[in-house]
């Protein structure tokens, strides 16, 4: 059989190469002018965000392996993540396990047992409710961790985030080794996505950037043919297509269709500053920034949802920011030079980076929705928080699901 993927992020590569890895011909499209989607490496080989894996991303880490990508990633805070509360200046170190808790200095602010209840609570199944509801009696725990956490895996606020959500990722959280933080060494560019790429090559898969999906040319409920604006492409009654687009593009190709349409913002800034030692990840609380990452060739900065902060200049985002990056390097005392005047940055905005994470229920739009087409796409999972796990989840689950459609009589 014939595959064609339309779309090369993260949720099209994990499809094309379960498809590849089972022996067929596969064809991945890709409109910009390389792959990864939305968590490539920039073109001066930063990645676009301070992006990471627990261990209970379990699908994420299997398709690293899969590429022979597994060892790139490391765990840059074994003792516990540094958190800089720029309110009153304080500097701990947090145990990102519970069991870690048991060692005070490794305790998030604001622990108590009544607080501990409450998180405990919010990981169970029930009635949904936003964040900062179910933890309103423990205000000092919601924002030094609850929040956080909410943020950065829902990217959504905790005034507005799914409980029920979160609760599903406590869940995951809760075995063992499930809370150990990796990051790509050099970045999802290097470690993840020319890993990916190159794999598929040795299957036999073939790329080809450049070319954006104009439309879907239909015969009853199949797709005909794949129209690329100068060039088409005729489908057999043996090929078939595997679609991995962000969901206002599924829509535009298949109007019927519905899709999440609220969505949230991020904001990356990119520092050019040169550093020495280790990878490092440090969270901030209090201020504009919330996640660091420090790598020999720069400095990455995020800010989850971001529904103020993407609106900002590339000149004010670095005046804010910087002064926040330097504390922090001198408060767990990171190696190197960190100067008053800020390097030279680059804001990268996403204004629709996920689905907003809310109380309304998110569409949950058919795996098939044709005959010979699979829809793949972190949007598609609802009952997940749209990371790079849920994103390699649904691309393997549209090929697999492609891999068990019947033939048709005249291709069987």
């Amino acid at each position: 059989m014939t595959f064609h993927v339309v779309g090369a992020g993260l949720a099209g590569l994990a499809g094309a190469l379960m498809l590849a890895r089972a022996g067929h011909r596969v064809t991945l499209y890709e409109a910009t002018p390389a792959p990864g989607g939305r968590a490539r490496a920039l073109p001066d080989g930063t990645d676009n965000g301070t992006h990471a894996l627990l261990g209970a991303n379990r699908v994420a880490l299997r398709f690293l392996s899969a590429v022979g990508a597994r060892d790139a990633w490391i765990e840059p805070e074994p003792d516990g993540l540094p958190v800089l509360d720029l309110a009153d200046h304080s500097a701990r170190q947090v145990a990102l396990s519970p069991m870690g808790w048991l060692r005070s200095a490794r305790r998030p602010a604001g622990l108590t047992l009544g607080a501990l209840f409450a998180v405990a609570r919010l990981a169970l199944p029930g009635a949904d409710r936003t964040v900062a509801a179910a933890l309103a009696a423990h205000p000092a725990m919601l924002r030094s961790l609850v929040e956080p956490l909410t943020v950065a895996a829902l990217n959504t606020p905790a005034t507005e985030a799914s409980s029920r959500l979160l609760g599903h990722v406590l869940r995951r959280l809760a075995a063992p080794g499930a809370a150990r933080l990796f990051v790509a060494a050099r970045g999802l560019g290097p470690d993840m996505v020319a890993p990916a790429v190159a794999t598929l090559g040795c299957h036999g898969a073939t790329l080809r950037t450049g070319l954006r999906l104009r439309g879907l040319m239909r015969q009853g409920d199949r797709v005909a043919a794949l129209d690329f604006g100068e060039q088409s492409v005729e489908l057999d009654s043996a090929e078939y297509v595997l679609l991995a687009v962000p969901p206002w593009e599924a829509a535009r190709l298949l109007p019927d269709l519905a899709v999440p349409e609220l969505h949230a913002p991020i904001l990356n800034l990119h520092f050019a500053h040169a550093t020495e030692g280790p990878v490092r990840f440090i969270g901030l609380l209090g201020g504009l920034a919330q996640w660091v990452l420090v790598r020999p060739g720069g400095v990455s900065v995020t800010v989850s949802a971001a529904d103020d902060a993407v609106t900002l200049s590339e000149e004010a985002a670095t005046v804010r920011i910087w002064p926040e990056v330097r504390e922090a390097a001198l408060r767990f005392r990171l190696a190197g030079e960190w100067p008053v005047a800020p390097p030279r940055a680059r804001a990268v905005r996403e204004r629709r980076a996920t689905p907003r994470h809310t109380l309304l229920p998110r569409p949950r739009p058919p795996r098939q929705p044709l005959v010979n087409l699979a829809l793949a796409g972190d949007w598609t999972l609802p009952d997940l928080p749209a990371t790079i796990e849920a994103a390699i989840r649904s691309g393997e689950a549209a090929a697999a699901a492609l891999l068990s459609a019947p033939l048709p009589k005249e291709a069987a």
